[in-house]
């Protein structure tokens, strides 16, 4: 079950009204929002009602035969305008060929009559979960695109030796580990160790905590067809996507112990095998490791492979937290003045200095995003200390009073029975888009981990965030 609040969206697309009926009860029964039409015709019309904003559904159910356009149709118009949405076909026996057909067309899955009610909900729940990680590969390809020159910005003492260092190393074509605090930039310096290494292939990263076991060995190693249930197709994972060229191993400390050996043994023997593959496949790849464990403690309890620490850190490097080298506060203040589009906005000498006090538990990201916001919510084009308090905050408060990623600013825990409301009416929704990104914030951006902090699937996180990206609140 998921939280009415923050409910997937499934258009059901049936001209059997007990079947819609039964659909619509499991459905709702597993906390999913149920749009109901009869007709091909129908569902077309609500697919592309929103013209080129954001999907109107998260999944479409759609039987295979039906009055106005059949299945096939409210497929191919799902998928050419909203690639990400998830679409199972529905079928008789005497349409299996079909529901083959359907799913070179980009069906996620189909099911076929009669079915029972655990199998559609497994296979709603997959799909779901399919959708999330295809929505997420996407934001993550667009970011690599516009991150790939993206300059390094200092001019610190520290800073400038680790560069010298990563030069050095990326032309040796070792394996390096990244370690240092989460917003230090360490994605920015293994795309300089890619850049300088000369390789030709492409920079991959994959993120070791942003998906659970199971679906990372298949997103590191790819997997053929049948290899598990859903598994309709072969896939190419990051291993195989970074030939003749890098991969990122991000969050390394995160690995399941299960996949940390095979990771070993791919590095010693540069070879992967698919999940469910029959033939070994020779790889060229350099690897970055990243991490903001301590991974030495991590061996001495227990959770990371000692062999694997070694490997992997053949050659480490430790990037310098923003509070080590405030001296680059300055300029990395006109860098993102520039790139977030106001070159012509200066900041009062005042609000610099406490920018330069300031601890940044959050680091250079941490730094961004609060120009950012003095940006968005500024009195003039020279910003001051005034613009650095929180929305509905009073005076001008000092450094300390900084947004931390790593605290959030809700006072005290939230027990159930015990949560006292304000005398004045408030906003529901805008209170629970509060929380999630607080939550957020906390884990520093970590999906996964801010997921499990608020008690939800992280599909359904997810979910409520491309809402907030989409400019709908916190309604449902």
């Amino acid at each position: 079950m998921v939280d009415s609040a923050v409910r997937p969206r499934v258009l059901v697309a049936e001209d059997d009204a007990s079947m819609r009926r039964i659909l619509e009860f499991n459905l709702v029964e597993e906390g999913f929002e149920v749009h109901l039409v009869e007709r091909g015709d129908d569902a077309l019309a609500l697919l592309t009602a929103g013209g080129d904003g954001p999907p109107p559904f998260d999944l479409v159910l759609t039987d295979v035969k039906m009055p106005g356009a059949d299945g096939l149709t409210v497929l191919r118009a799902a998928k050419g305008r909203h690639p990400d949405v998830q679409v199972i076909l529905i079928t008789a026996f005497g349409t299996v060929d079909h529901a083959i057909e359907a799913m070179a067309a980009g069906a996620a899955d189909y099911i076929t009559k009669p079915f029972q009610r655990a199998e559609l909900k497994a296979r709603v729940r997959q799909a779901l979960e399919r959708g999330s990680l295809s929505r997420e590969n996407r934001e993550l390809r667009r970011r690599a695109a516009a991150d790939v020159d993206a300059p390094i910005v200092s001019q610190s003492a520290r800073m400038t030796e680790v560069l010298r260092v990563v030069d050095r190393v990326a032309q040796a074509g070792v394996t390096v580990l990244l370690t240092g605090e989460s917003g230090t930039g360490k994605e920015l310096v293994a795309r300089r160790i890619h850049r300088e290494s000369g390789r030709t292939g492409a920079f991959v990263p994959v993120n070791c905590a942003a998906l659970p076991a199971a679906l990372l060995e298949s997103e590191l190693f790819g997997h053929e067809r049948g290899a598990f249930t859903g598994a309709d197709r072969s896939r190419v994972g990051r291993f195989e996507q970074a030939q003749g060229g890098t991969l990122m191993l991000d969050e390394v400390g995160e690995l399941p112990l299960e996949l940390q050996a095979k990771i070993l043994r791919v590095l010693e023997e540069r070879v992967i095998d698919r999940l469910g593959g029959r033939h070994r496949v020779p790889i060229d790849v350099g690897v970055v490791a990243a991490t903001n464990r301590e991974l030495d403690a991590a061996v001495r309890d227990g959770t990371f492979r000692e062999d694997l620490f070694h490997r992997l850190s053949v050659i480490p490097i430790r990037l310098p937290a923003l509070r080590e080298r405030a001296e680059d506060i300055p300029l990395l203040v006109r860098h993102f003045l520039k790139t977030l589009g106001a070159p012509d906005v200066t900041v009062a000498p005042r609000l610099l200095a406490e920018l330069e006090r300031a601890p940044w538990p959050g680091n250079v990201r941490q730094l961004k995003n609060m120009i950012s916001r003095m940006l968005l919510l500024r009195r003039s084009d020279v910003l001051d200390l005034g613009d650095m308090a929180p929305p509905g905050a009073a005076g001008e408060g000092p450094a300390t009073e900084l947004p931390h990623a790593s605290s959030p600013t809700l006072a005290g825990p939230l027990v159930p029975g015990e949560v006292v409301l304000p005398e004045a009416s408030f906003s529901l929704p805008e209170l629970e888009k509060e929380l999630v990104l607080k939550a957020l914030a906390r884990f520093e951006g970590n999906r996964s981990a801010a997921a499990r902090y608020l008690g939800v699937p992280r599909h359904v996180l997810l979910y409520r965030l491309g809402k907030y990206e989409a400019g709908e609140g916190g309604d449902a």
